[in-house]
């Protein structure tokens, strides 16, 4: 028989989900629960959760509300960006690099409070789960891990609510109807699925974006910015230093004015099938491509080639929960290599729903106009050297040819 729970730390944001988790662990596992909600700049008042975290019996010591935004930007989003990973091709895993810090933290936690096991809010059928309890067991390898949406029979909002109430527990008046939709949102970005979404062909309602205006609604007018950039991460608005996260909020505010980063996706989950959420991740999307535009000048071809072949098994990863792994670390240490002459300065055009990259300029340039004109480049480049590399470029295809002829 497995020793009893003394002490759990909760991955806890105050909603009706977590607020019913933590009264659950209270009754069936008898132990003491500590909350720990995170900061990510997900624009919500988290002070209201302390306050509901003591009306539920927590002791004022055992609750954690940590701002993380610099972290967050500093140590997760900024290197993720660097290499420039999209899942499937378009997700910027605004969720995903959300999860691994999170865990960490509650580790540290759990560490720090003597207790013996943590739990999370995510369902069965999600990533996060897999996200969340990859990175507590990277970590601590011995820890337990309560899942209580894998546990309970509380199987419905109704049967949320109805516990909530029985206990006590505070419901805001927009949970008592049925939800048109569930969303997540931190610094990078929002992400909404289910119910209103899950018909792939229909288009997503309006009211559910959160973080952009309507492009069509968007300025008339253009708005041209410039972001710096240091060994491959962003320093820099027009000329104007700025830590990680202030470079990513002020970001988002030109994202959000001009109706850039929405995204309509249809993906696969981990855990096997599909589903379809609409993301919005505005200054992600602005500084994605602002950050492709400075490896263009910067970064070798043969460099260049290599990061994108790596890009998605990285990005896969990340979406997987495998962030502590040794196979990201290593793509990492490559990715982060590959950066050191990443500097200078790109030019953006923001404008009803896109972004354009106008200009870039580096110290570390490697395009030369010299060798690539089209007028007199005063010897920089002998045209007939061409001959000899195409022939040799040539020789299997004229071999194969004469063979199959």
């Amino acid at each position: 028989m497995s020793e009893p729970i003394k002490r759990v730390v909760l991955a806890y944001s105050g909603g009706l989900d977590t607020s019913v988790i933590l009264k659950w662990l209270q009754q069936e596992y008898k132990c003491e629960v500590v909350t720990f909600t995170a900061d990510l700049g997900q624009g919500e008042e988290l002070e209201p959760a302390r306050a509901k975290a003591k009306l539920m019996g927590v002791k004022d010591e055992h609750i954690f509300i940590d701002d993380l935004r610099e972290e967050f930007v500093r140590d997760y989003v900024f290197p993720m960006m660097r290499s420039n990973a999209l899942y499937e091709g378009l997700y910027l895993l605004g969720t995903s690099i959300a999860r691994p810090l999170i865990a960490k933290r509650q580790i540290e936690i759990a560490k720090m409070v003597g207790a013996d096991a943590v739990s999370h809010g995510a369902t069965g059928k999600g990533n996060d789960q897999v996200r969340f309890e990859l990175g507590y067991y990277a970590l601590q390898p011995d820890i337990k891990v309560i899942a209580p949406w894998r546990e309970w029979d509380l199987t419905s909002r109704t049967a949320l609510i109805e516990f909530a109430e029985k206990h006590q527990i505070p419901v805001p008046k927009d949970k008592r109807g049925e939800s048109p939709f569930s969303t997540d949102a931190n610094m990078l970005h929002t992400s909404s699925e289910g119910k209103v979404l899950e018909d792939p062909w229909d288009e997503v309602p309006d009211y559910v974006y959160s973080r952009t205006v309507n492009p069509e609604d968007a300025p008339d007018t253009p708005e041209v910015i410039t972001i710096d950039f240091e060994r491959g991460d962003g320093v820099a608005i027009n000329g104007v230093a700025m830590s990680p996260a202030t470079l990513l909020e002020t970001l988002n505010d030109y994202g959000r004015r001009h109706g850039i980063g929405r995204l309509d996706l249809v993906e696969n989950r981990f855990v096997g099938m599909k589903s379809r959420g609409m993301y919005e991740t505005p200054g992600g999307t602005i500084y994605q491509l602002a950050h492709r535009g400075i490896e263009q000048i910067t970064l070798d071809r043969g460099a260049a080639h290599l990061k994108d072949e790596l890009a998605p098994r990285y990005a896969e990863l990340i979406y997987n929960g495998f962030w502590f792994s040794p196979e990201r670390e290593m793509l990492q240490a490559a990715i982060d290599h590959s950066q050191t002459k990443v500097s200078g300065t790109v030019r953006l055009k923001l404008y009803k729903g896109s972004v354009i990259v106008t200009g870039r300029k580096s110290p570390n340039s490697l395009y030369s106009e010299k060798v690539v004109t089209f007028e007199d480049d005063a010897g920089a480049y002998d045209q007939r050297d061409a001959a000899g590399f195409i022939k040799l470029q040539a020789l299997r295809l004229r071999l194969l040819g004469r063979r199959d002829r």
